[in-house]
C-alpha cells in the first residue's frame, strides 16, 4: 500500500541533501570560489537538477527500493560495469559517512578549549560507532526521528538566512572578489556531495502515492528548493563574515556565519545543530548503506556475510559499513573526503544518465535533455579530477583506487560467487 504523499517524498529528497554536507563543505567552497561561492553552489545544483531528470524518468518506469542499482542493471545487465558501479555506490556512501563524521568532529571541537588530534579522532569514532549501535539495537528509531531532524535543520538554515540578511556586505560578493573561472567551477564540483541525496526518492518510489505525478514533482521541488537554500546560505556566509575569519574556521564556517546576527549564542546554536545534523545523517546513511550491502550481498556482488540479519537488521552490513567508515574518516582529511565523495557521485550519476539515454524509449525520456546531463556530469567529473590532481594528487589517487578496487572485486569475487550461486540453483 502506497503511504507517502508529495510532501513526504519532498522531505525524503531535502533530508537526503541537507544532511551533513552543507555543514562540511561550505568552507571548502569559500577557499576556492571566494566571493562567488553562491555561484559555485548554483553550478553544482544545475548538474544535480539535470541528473534528477534521468532519475525521474527511470524511477517512474522501474519502481523499486533498489533505486540506482536497479536502473544500472536494467540498462547494462549483469556485467563488469554494472557490478563495479554497484560496489562503487556502496563505497561512496562510506565516503559520505566519513565526511559527516569529520564535520561532526570539527564542530564538536568548538566546545573544547584545547583542540588535539586525539580529540578529533575520538569525536570521529563517537560519531560513527554510536549511530551504528542505534542501527543494530533500534533501527526503527532512524525512520521515526529523521523527519523531525529535517525540520530542525531546514528551520535553522532559514533562521540564519532571515536574521543574517541585514548584515550582508554586498561588496564582499562583488566579482573582483571572485576566484578564477576554473576555481569557481571546481569549487562547485567539490561541494557536489552536498546535493547527493535526492536519489533516495527513487528508493521510496514503490511507496509514493500517484507516482506518475508525485515522483517528478518530488525530485524537482526538492532539488530546486535546496539550490535556493544553499545559494542563500552562501550569500549570508560570504557577505557577513570576512574571508580571513572564514578560512581560520573553514571546517565549521557555517557556525561562524551566525555570529554577526546572533553573536556567540548563534555560534553555539549552529554548532549544536551541526552535531545533530551530521549525527542524524550518519545514522540514516548507515541504515541505507547496510541495506544496500544486504541487497548486493544476496546478488553475490559483496561478501555473503553481509546478507546476515538479526531481528530484520542487516547486522553484518552495519558492521562492515562501520569498520570501513572508521578507517577512512581517521585516515584522510576533510578536503580529500569531500573531493572523493563528490567524484564518486558524479561518476555514479554519469552512469545513471547514460543508463537513461540507453533506455530512453522504455522510460519515455527526451534524449536531448539526457544528452546535456551526460555532457555536464562528464565535464564536471573531469574538471574536478584534473584541477584536484594539480593541487591534491593524493585525493585523485585514492578515488582512482576506489574504482580499481570496485572493478577487481567485481571481476574476481563477484563473478566467482554469482557463478557458484547460479550453479547451485540448477
Amino acid at each position: 500500500m502506497r503511504s507517502i504523499g508529495l510532501l513526504g517524498a519532498v522531505a525524503i529528497g531535502i533530508g537526503g541533501m541537507v544532511g551533513g554536507g552543507i555543514f562540511a563543505v561550505l568552507g571548502e567552497a569559500v577557499s576556492l570560489a571566494h566571493g562567488a561561492t553562491a555561484f559555485s553552489f548554483f553550478i553544482a545544483g544545475i548538474v544535480a537538477l539535470l541528473s534528477a531528470y534521468a532519475y525521474t524518468k527511470l524511477s517512474t518506469t522501474y519502481m523499486s527500493e533498489g533505486g540506482t542499482v536497479v536502473f544500472i542493471d536494467k540498462a547494462f545487465g549483469d556485467n563488469i560495469l554494472s557490478g563495479s558501479i554497484n560496489v562503487m555506490l556502496w563505497l561512496s556512501y562510506i565516503v559520505t559517512i566519513s565526511l559527516y563524521a569529520t564535520a561532526f568532529a570539527s564542530y564538536g571541537e568548538t566546545f573544547f578549549n584545547a583542540k588535539t588530534s586525539l580529540l578529533h579522532h575520538i569525536l570521529i569514532c563517537v560519531a560513527i560507532i554510536l549511530p551504528a549501535v542505534i542501527n543494530i539495537v533500534s533501527a526503527s528509531f532512524v525512520g521515526r526521528s529523521e523527519f523531525i531532524i529535517v525540520l530542525i535543520k531546514v528551520g535553522l538554515l532559514l533562521l540564519i538566512i532571515v536574521v543574517g540578511a541585514p548584515y550582508v556586505d554586498m561588496e564582499r560578493l562583488d566579482p573582483h572578489h571572485w576566484g578564477s573561472s576554473l576555481s569557481i567551477i571546481t569549487a562547485g564540483m567539490i561541494i557536489f556531495v552536498a546535493y547527493e541525496g535526492f536519489e533516495l526518492i527513487a528508493n521510496a518510489a514503490e511507496d509514493i502515492k500517484e507516482p506518475e505525478k508525485n515522483l517528478p514533482l518530488a525530485f524537482y521541488i526538492s532539488v530546486l528548493s535546496v539550490i535556493g537554500l544553499y545559494i542563500a546560505i552562501s550569500v549570508i556566509t560570504v557577505g557577513s563574515v570576512d574571508e580571513a575569519s572564514l578560512m581560520d574556521a573553514k571546517d565549521y564556517a557555517l557556525a561562524l556565519a551566525a555570529k554577526p546576527s546572533l553573536g556567540q549564542t548563534g555560534f553555539i546554536i549552529v554548532s549544536i545543530a551541526a552535531l545533530l545534523s551530521t549525527f542524524s545523517a550518519i545514522n540514516a546513511t548507515i541504515y541505507g548503506n547496510a541495506r544496500l550491502g544486504y541487497t548486493l550481498a544476496k546478488e553475490g556482488e559483496l561478501p555473503k556475510e553481509m546478507a546476515m540479519q538479526k531481528r530484520d537488521v542487516p547486522f553484518m552490513g552495519v558492521v562492515y559499513t562501520t569498520i570501513f567508515s572508521l578507517v577512512l574518516a581517521n585516515s584522510i582529511d576533510l578536503n580529500e573526503i569531500a573531493i572523493i565523495g563528490s567524484a564518486g557521485f558524479l561518476l555514479i550519476f554519469l552512469v545513471v544518465n547514460i543508463s537513461a539515454y540507453k533506455l530512453y524509449k522504455e522510460i519515455k525520456a527526451k534524449r536531448s535533455i539526457i544528452g546535456v546531463a551526460i555532457i555536464f556530469s562528464f565535464f564536471a567529473l573531469v574538471t574536478l579530477l584534473l584541477h584536484t590532481y594539480s593541487s591534491n594528487p593524493h585525493a585523485v589517487i585514492i578515488f582512482l583506487g576506489f574504482i580499481v578496487i570496485s572493478m577487481v572485486f567485481e571481476l574476481v569475487y563477484g563473478r566467482f560467487v554469482r557463478k557458484q550461486m547460479c550453479n547451485r540453483k540448477y
